[in-house]
């Protein structure tokens, strides 16, 4: 087998790697550049004919691992995409969204710009996807494939490849093990090749209590009269925060103040959480209570009409990193104000908006206009999905066996040679950090 780096090669976006064998050739994750790199990458389009790619293998929805599919497809990609039902359910929420959002970026930019795929390529996309179950073996050819569950979101999975000699995983985004939500990520015992994310491998989450600190915020900010504003990721992150909040109310460590949940993608995701008990730690009824805790934000006039009360309330709208979405709008309404609070609850890649918030900017700019930024801004990494350098080395515990490499991917440069290093001092492993367009012959 022979791997390619096509992304998220010191990078914690854009998710592609070529696996080669024989005369098949498969793609383990088709993302979307995200955040300032993303034009230079998407003029580079793919760097492969998509005629010659046989399959596409995810490891889950989010858009950095799913979102170059559509364009793929319209390129001429015939193969199968294969994925778990999890996976196959959220891909047909973002990726039909990542269809609008270009589509919409294409008639503001007055002809400058073209969508790399619009709301129809992506619906179109979906009929070559084809749903694996989680430990169900399947064949493309003398390749065995197998997902298992790895924690992160809904249908997120590691992915396993053998070629009857060598096998290799990609471990996507890897969880922790104290989620709100998730169960923890499978242990494994054995791989010869390891691909490993590293979005936290020179980081640790705080040991906090994650729920009295938010309680601590939203309470600083409703005895200030002020709105409490939660640029969040529609999947994964938003429901974390619902149940969060849920929970402050039934301990009633929070008063009964309206809570909206302000992003159409966000509240189908959402409705999705219940039909996956097996991959949750929560229980039933915990979950439903998920559903009631907001009141649901389906129109751009609804969205609007938040903004026009001063009221204390709690905001729950994309994008995570305030990169776009509705959040854009309500920043404009409650950023001036020192009774507000903006609330981040995930990772910010630097040249976001989210960033240039959490690092202290006083004052930003959005479609064009500037705004003074008064309000306080907080950061929270506790919510992360993500898995903390711990955490990781933890999970690597499991494997019983030496594995022969290791390629950290999926992180800055700092956070990628930190975990590299742990890595090499805990285990005596050979760990390499892949860069971009680099190829290894997996013997």
């Amino acid at each position: 087998m022979k791997i390619t780096f096509l992304g998220a090669a010191e990078e914690v976006t854009g998710s592609r790697y070529l696996v080669e064998h024989e005369n098949i050739n498969i793609l383990v994750d088709c993302g979307l550049f995200q955040g300032p790199e993303i034009k230079q990458y998407q003029k580079d389009q793919f760097l492969l004919d998509a005629k010659k790619v046989d399959a596409i293998i995810l490891t889950h929805a989010h858009i950095d691992h799913s979102g170059y599919i559509p364009f793929l497809v319209k390129n001429g990609f015939k193969g199968k995409i294969y994925c778990s039902q999890g996976t196959y359910d959220l891909c047909s929420i973002l990726l039909v969204d990542s269809g609008l959002v270009q589509e919409e970026d294409a008639k503001e930019s007055h002809g400058t710009a073209q969508p790399l795929y619009t709301k129809r390529d992506a619906e179109y996309s979906l009929r070559f996807f084809q749903v694996v179950n989680y430990q169900t073996p399947i064949n493309i050819g003398k390749l065995k494939i197998t997902l298992l569950p790895s924690g992160h979101i809904i249908g997120s999975s590691f992915v396993i490849i053998s070629d009857g000699n060598n096998m290799v995983t990609f471990s996507g985004d890897l969880s922790g093990f104290n989620q709100f939500l998730m169960k923890s990520p499978t242990l494994l015992q054995q791989t010869d090749f390891l691909i490993i994310e590293s979005t936290y491998g020179n980081k640790l989450h705080e040991k906090v209590d994650a729920l009295k600190i938010l309680a601590q915020i939203i309470n600083a900010t409703i005895a200030k009269s002020g709105t409490l504003i939660i640029p969040s990721f529609a999947v994964g992150r938003a429901q974390t925060i619902l149940y969060c909040l849920s929970k402050l109310k039934e301990q009633k460590l929070i008063p009964d103040i309206p809570i909206f949940l302000d992003s159409p993608m966000a509240i189908r995701a959402s409705n999705l959480l219940c039909h996956f008990p097996q991959e949750l730690k929560i229980t039933a009824l915990e979950c439903s209570n998920i559903m009631t805790t907001a009141t649901y934000i389906r129109t751009a006039q609804e969205s609007k009409a938040l903004d026009k009360s001063d009221a204390s309330k709690i905001i729950i709208a994309g994008s995570g990193m305030a990169e776009g979405g509705r959040v854009l709008h309500h920043l404009k309404h409650f950023i001036y104000d020192k009774k507000n609070t903006v609330l981040f609850v995930g990772f910010q890649v630097e040249g976001t908006l989210g960033y240039d918030l959490v690092h202290g900017a006083k004052q930003i700019k959005i479609k064009n206009n500037v705004y003074d930024v008064h309000a306080e801004v907080k950061n929270l990494d506790i919510f992360s999905a993500h898995a903390d350098y711990q955490e990781i080395l933890k999970w690597l515990e499991s494997f019983q066996s030496k594995v022969k490499k290791v390629f950290v991917t999926h992180g800055q440069p700092e956070a990628a040679e930190s975990l590299k290093h742990k890595i090499e001092e805990r285990f005596g492993w050979s760990v390499v950090v892949a860069q971009y367009l680099q190829s290894f012959d997996l013997q």
